[in-house]
Order: structure tokens, then sequence, then C-alpha cells
């Protein structure tokens, strides 16, 4: 579970800087007068591989949704769904991390209960041997018998 949850916050770690980049691509879009001229521009294609286009003023932006998906907004909608799409998954990191420090807590206070336990089985042990000792002492028949064992 732990495992999961530190993944799950992995991968949400890798796509805030992504969607605040496409954040900030889509507000400098919709900065741009209609009668500008075109902005040359470098674009990451992948994590090595960057091509340059000459975009020219537009309302229109293009967003890869993810599973083979892009469709076309309008660069207000654009805009709005990446915001929420930001908040949603500052909101997932925080619980995730919330998760992961609630785990990492009840981890500690399983360990902390085992120990404990363990004491106290072990407190138990001494105290009836201690009985039978002085049993024993006492003329007990049975002092060779230990608790448990």
């Amino acid at each position: 579970m732990e495992a999961n949850t530190q993944r799950r916050g992995a991968g949400l770690r890798e796509k805030l800087p992504e969607l605040n980049r496409s954040l900030d691509t889509v507000r400098f879009l919709r900065t741009r007068k209609p009668d500008s001229e075109p902005t040359e521009v470098t674009f990451e294609l992948n994590d090595t591989l960057y091509a340059k286009a000459i975009i020219p003023p537009t309302d229109e932006v293009y967003l890869w949704l993810g599973a083979n998906v892009m469709l076309s907004y309008p660069a207000a909608e654009a805009e709005t769904l990446l915001e929420s799409k930001l908040s949603v998954a500052q909101q997932s990191l925080a619980n995730c991390e919330e998760d992961l420090d609630f785990l990492r807590e009840q981890i500690t206070d399983e360990q902390t209960l085992e120990v404990a336990t363990a004491r106290v089985y072990n407190w138990d042990i001494t105290q009836k041997r201690k009985e039978m000792a002085e049993r024993g002492e006492d003329g007990g028949e049975n002092n060779r018998t230990l608790p448990n064992g």
C-alpha cells in the first residue's frame, strides 16, 4: 500500500511541472494580439527532442489529453481546464503525502505496539518464574514446569 502511494505521488510530481508549462504557454498565447507578428518557438516533443515552430496569433490551442487523444479548445477554455487540472493534481499530491505520513505513522505505531507486547509478555514470564521459585522454596511439587512452555 505504501509503495503504491509512493508511485502515485511520484507520478503527480512529474505531472505538475508539465501542467504548469502548458498553462504558462496558453496564458502567453492569450496575451498576443491578433495583429502581432508570428512567434518562433522551440517546443519539447520528447525528453530529449525539441522542434522549432512559427506560431501565428491564435485563439485556439490543442491539448494533449493522453491515451492518443488531442483536442482543440478555445484559449480561454483551455486555460480554465488546465487550471482545474493543476488544482486537482496539487490536491491529489497533498492527499497522497498525507496518506504516506499516516501510513508511516501506523507502521511505527505497529512496531511500537509489538515491542510493548513483547516486553509485557517477558515481564509476565519473569513474574511467573518468580512465583514458581517461591513456591519451590515453600516445598511446592511442580518447580520444574515453566509457564507457556
